[in-house]
């Protein structure tokens, strides 16, 4: 068995890597779960006039728990699903998992779409209906 060495160059080749080659198809997907996800907790968030979602986490300590633990149910299922198809990549291709770069892969492809996305829909939303008349 050879040793395991923390290559940082190898890394990044594989984590570039996955966007070619079999299941590429998860880079533009997964994201797009996780906006249609983070679309409709944000149009919530506006109805219940909730403050922005980032702003909220950032702010207000009371609620954070509370916050997280409902982005997690939301988000939850497209990030394990990302982390699977990662490792399902990752013994196809590299023949080899790295665990690591599947949670970085699935942070990157589920998570972090929906933390950017979630704040200015509610945002926007919450806007649109200040402007409609009645």
């Amino acid at each position: 068995m050879e040793p395991v060495t923390w290559d940082i160059a190898n890394h990044v080749e594989h984590l570039l890597g996955r966007f070619h080659g079999p299941l590429s198809f998860r880079i533009i997907i997964q994201p797009l779960v996780a906006i249609v996800l983070a679309i409709r907790a944000g149009l919530k968030d506006a109805r219940a006039g909730r403050p922005a979602f980032g702003w909220a986490l950032v702010t207000d300590s009371a609620h954070r728990s509370q916050l997280l633990r409902e982005s997690w149910n939301d988000v939850a299922m497209v990030f394990i699903a990302a982390v699977i198809i990662d490792l399902i990549y990752e013994i196809i291709v590299l023949r080899r998992i790295y665990l690591g770069q599947s949670l970085i892969v699935a942070t990157t492809l589920a998570l972090v779409p929906y933390m950017v996305i979630r704040g200015p829909v509610n945002r926007i939303a919450r806007l649109w209906r200040r402007r409609r008349p009645g």
